[in-house]
């Protein structure tokens, strides 16, 4: 098994940015593919980005595409997500999440494992 705890969530003026972090204790954190999942309230969780155990594949929604970025470094067993261009529509608990296998998945069933979430405000 694997524990994620995220950080770096805050409150943010539209088109600042922000970059979350979760850190990974338990299993190998090179056997999972990870993802970032957001949930707003009042709407169901909905991916956001994935990335593969490696790093070298990434996946994106359309929504966040060209503007947030998701990284890993395996040594520190850590996930990141860059967010940039941060728009009031990106407000939401994101939620980091692991799942066993090499490759990304983009729906919240794929993962086994998540975190308790951080909270992002982006005021207009």
């Amino acid at each position: 098994q694997v524990q994620l705890v995220e950080s770096g969530g805050g409150l943010v003026q539209a088109g600042g940015s922000l970059r979350l972090s979760c850190a990974a204790s338990g299993r190998t954190f090179s056997s999972y593919a990870m993802g970032w999942f957001r949930q707003a309230p009042g709407k169901e969780r909905e991916f956001v980005a994935g990335i593969n155990r490696s790093g070298g594949s990434k996946s994106y929604a359309d929504s966040v595409k060209g503007r947030f970025t998701i990284a890993r470094d395996n040594a520190k067993s850590t996930v990141y997500l860059q967010m940039n261009s941060l728009k009031p529509e990106d407000t939401a608990v994101y939620y980091c999440a692991a799942r066993d296998g090499a490759l990304v998945g983009t729906r919240s069933q794929n993962y086994a494992y998540w975190g308790q979430g951080t909270r992002v405000t982006v005021s207009s």
